[in-house]
């Protein structure tokens, strides 16, 4: 079955145009988290397919960095923001002040994951395009067109738009607010629009950086000013009378343009906490994730989805699966196709599942050499050093954040006090599992060699007889699976500490 990315390239090479753009767009209103990466992932396969067939192609990222804060966000102080409500968010301070806007609070970290996901976009900021006065001629022909724009949002959404409604949206000179303002009037030459504002303030502004065109009439402008062919963008926008097919209707009649290849995605959610929102604060950073896994595993759990399926994200045990998919040459669920447009930084399998990474690095207690030591003695030798160090980073930084309780633990130096608690039935089979286990024994045998032990205590119930296992090693009931837990440990140390686990029913063991 074809890839989908070849799918749409097919179909968008199938129509007529020797040159392709591709447009991604996000507003940096908030933190930009792995939700808004589906889109530029999306475009990205797109363009990397469109690139290996030699089709001449250009990549854009608009940052809708003109619109207005809407409200004061969960992670905004109040009193700071409540007054700037309206206002671009290119022209409010930075929250942290280590930035020269808002927006660019938020813009620049994305900027730099896009880096190190590889994706090779143009950048574009919308305030920057507005005032260079590139939109200008497509703002008149909004304003000269405002009625018959009207009339399509009403036949396309069924609404009508209020009295006095305009395409465009002026920035009052006076409270700075975008969203407050209406025109009433313009002068086509001159490229000037008067306004009335809420806050009392009459005016005249040029086109150029004196506002912008409202939402459903300056995404079709986009499309006609950068010649846009190409472009992938969420389920909300492609829904029957949504944006899309209003920009269609009106980047054909009232700027003379053509509507792109619509590609329409669906959201990725957070597990149990549902659709990934920054005004919410329901989000996982994209920097956060470079932190805990490789560029390449994050663009292979969007690229590997058709763009119409849902995903489900939890960085928890399915994320070491996703890791270990990407990794694992000989997995039988490894999609090639989407593993060839993943391509990032350079990343190579290591040939150690990260699940027992994970567990080896606690092992180590995060010490790269005892990592590599313990690795070595288990059958993962001859590893690429800087590869292990990445990947023990990785390991440490998921554990930190992401592990579950249950995957959590630390061996203990000395016999845990809680072994102290541990009855008889778990004491003699411990002994009993020391007696039967010999250095060189691998995880099956170790497997087996618990079970015979178990038998040698009748009516005991197997649960707590494993659970003896982890209180003796961790001073908790739970763990890594035994036997190959048992492995990676270590043969002679786990032999010693449950010899001393079982002393009082040493007596009936033959070690």
């Amino acid at each position: 079955m074809a890839h989908w990315a070849d799918e749409v390239a097919d179909q968008i090479l199938s129509k007529e145009g020797a040159r392709h753009v591709i447009s991604t767009g996000i507003s940096p209103s908030g933190e930009i988290h792995i939700g808004n990466l589906r889109e530029v992932l999306t475009a990205d396969a797109i363009y990397r397919v469109l690139v290996e067939r030699g089709v001449a192609v250009d990549f854009h990222y608009i940052a809708d960095n003109a619109d207005p804060l809407r409200r004061v966000y969960p992670f905004l102080d109040a009193a700071t923001y409540e007054p700037l409500i309206g206002r671009p968010i290119s022209r409010i301070p930075c929250p942290c002040g280590a930035h020269r806007s808002y927006s660019e609070h938020f813009h620049e970290p994305f900027l730099r994951t896009l880096e190190e996901l590889h994706v090779p976009v143009r950048i574009f900021r919308a305030d920057e395009v507005y005032s260079s006065g590139r939109m200008n001629a497509l703002i008149v022909a909004a304003l000269k067109g405002a009625g018959r724009i009207a009339e399509i949002l009403h036949e396309e959404t069924g609404r009508r738009v209020e009295e006095g409604w305009s395409p465009f949206n002026p920035l009052c000179d006076a409270c700075g607010r975008v969203n407050q303002a209406r025109v009433t009037g313009f002068d086509a030459g001159r490229e000037t629009v008067d306004y009335f504002c809420e806050c009392g303030h009459r005016g005249t502004l040029p086109m150029a950086g004196g506002g912008k065109l409202t939402w459903r009439v300056d995404w079709p402008a986009r499309w006609k000013l950068f010649g846009v062919t190409v472009e992938p963008f969420g389920k909300d926008h492609a829904s029957r009378g949504g944006s899309y097919d209003t920009g269609v209707r009106i980047v054909r009649e009232i700027f003379g343009g053509a509507p792109p290849f619509p590609v329409p995605y669906e959201w990725i959610s957070l597990k149990g906490q549902g659709d990934m929102s920054s005004s919410k604060g329901n989000v996982l950073s994209i920097g956060q994730m470079l932190e805990v896994v490789p560029a390449e595993v994050l663009r292979y759990l969007v690229v590997r989805s058709q763009p119409m399926r849902a995903i489900q994200f939890d960085p928890g045990r399915p994320l070491l699966k996703l890791v270990d998919e990407y990794d694992d040459l000989e997995s039988a669920s490894r999609d090639n196709r989407s593993l060839a447009l993943s391509k990032a930084g350079g990343f190579e399998p290591l040939g150690v599942p990260f699940a027992h990474l994970v567990t080896v690095v606690q092992i180590a207690g995060g010490d790269l050499d005892e990592t590599a030591r313990v690795l070595e003695r288990n059958g993962y030798r001859n590893l690429d050093r800087t590869s292990l160090a990445r990947r023990v980073e990785y390991a440490r930084r998921w554990i930190e954040r992401f592990a579950p309780e249950d995957m959590r633990f630390s061996v203990q130096e000395v016999l845990p006090r809680a072994a102290a608690a541990l009855d008889s039935a778990q004491t003699r089979f411990l002994g009993f599992l020391a007696s039967r286990l010999a250095d060189g024994m691998n995880a099956e045998a170790v497997h087996k060699a618990i079970y015979d032990a178990a038998a040698e205590v009748p009516g005991a119930k197997p649960a707590a007889l494993f659970e003896a296992i982890y209180v003796a090693l961790l001073g908790q009931r739970n763990g890594p699976r035994a036997g190959w837990f048992i492995t990676f440990l270590g043969l002679p140390f786990c032999v010693r500490r449950f010899r001393e686990a079982a002393a009082p029913a040493r007596d009936i063991t033959t070690a």
